[in-house]
């Protein structure tokens, strides 16, 4: 079984001429990974389970967009490290996304508090989902970020469960303005397993 790096480090990181020419394979490489790691929920929300390979590219892009360089690298490492899955956990990155700026508005603006009612469920036993306690995603007003970073602690028996081929496994949200569920498919549970040591 190969073990997956939990952390990128600055010899990692490509020179972003070399990015440069490897870029569009990259990308290409990654929509294979990313297709049994994208889950949508409900009618706005869309959960992006994230692993070494999501956050090494999505650092890759921050350093060739924005063109920060060397001094770029730190901050970027800091920020995108936390999200890759280490030991016993799953983290997703949760995206409510609405292109009308109104609409958008008016949904966050009722969903202050989202990121404390996310769960998985499997094996008669529920997962409640913590939020990347970077910075406070609900303002005090109790509008929501579109944008919510979760990670989800599995004990050891708890990972197996998930692990076992053929185990209903239900990703859901209880917040009273958005509360859906869904149960992932045989094959993103496989790619997400892949995520535990």
């Amino acid at each position: 079984m190969t073990v997956m790096a939990k952390e990128i480090t600055r010899a990692d990181i490509l020179d972003m001429a070399e990015y440069a020419k490897v870029r569009a394979e990259k990308r290409k490489a990654l929509v294979g990974i990313k297709r049994n790691r994208r889950v949508p929920l409900g009618p706005h929300a869309t959960f992006y389970f994230e692993n070494y390979e999501t956050m090494w590219q999505q650092i890759h892009e921050m350093l060739f967009i924005e063109r920060g360089g060397e001094a770029q690298i730190p901050d970027e490492l800091e920020a995108y490290n936390p999200l890759i899955p280490n030991g016993r956990e799953l983290v997703a990155t949760l995206m409510f996304e609405i292109d009308n700026p109104d609409l958008r508005k008016a949904v966050l603006s009722k969903l202050g508090g989202v990121e404390e009612t996310v769960f998985l469920r499997l094996a008669g036993q529920e997962i409640v989902a913590t939020a990347e306690a970077d910075v406070d995603r609900t303002t005090a007003d109790g509008k929501a970020s579109s944008v919510q970073f979760l990670h989800f602690p599995f004990t050891d028996a708890q990972a197996a469960a998930f692990a076992a081929p053929g185990t209903e496994v239900t990703l859901g949200v209880k917040h009273p303005a958005y509360a859906h569920m869904t149960v992932l498919t045989d094959d993103v549970r496989a790619a997400l397993a892949k995520d535990f040591d």
